[in-house]
């Protein structure tokens, strides 16, 4: 693969680990996606945008706001590869 596959390849797989994550704590949490989209004060619409794993879009104030709402926090690391 070259470069730019490899990265495409890697941001839709931190996408997925995300999506999955969230929807995970919503589960453990038993938070209801109305819930949570009342929790972060956004539309019903960016949070399943977010909890598509296929759908790259999503700011890091979203992931904010979406770690917050079941009393998690967002944490980012930037680490030698």
């Amino acid at each position: 693969m070259t470069a730019a596959p490899v990265a495409a390849h890697h941001r839709r797989a931190v996408k997925r680990a995300i999506a999955l994550k969230i929807a995970d704590l919503m589960q453990k949490g038993r938070v209801s996606k109305v819930a949570l989209v009342r929790r972060m004060s956004t539309s019903r619409a960016q949070l399943d945008r977010l909890l598509d794993p296929e759908n790259p879009s999503v700011t890091l104030g979203t992931l904010s706001r979406a770690a917050k709402a079941p009393g998690r926090r967002a944490r980012l690391e930037m680490v030698k590869v």
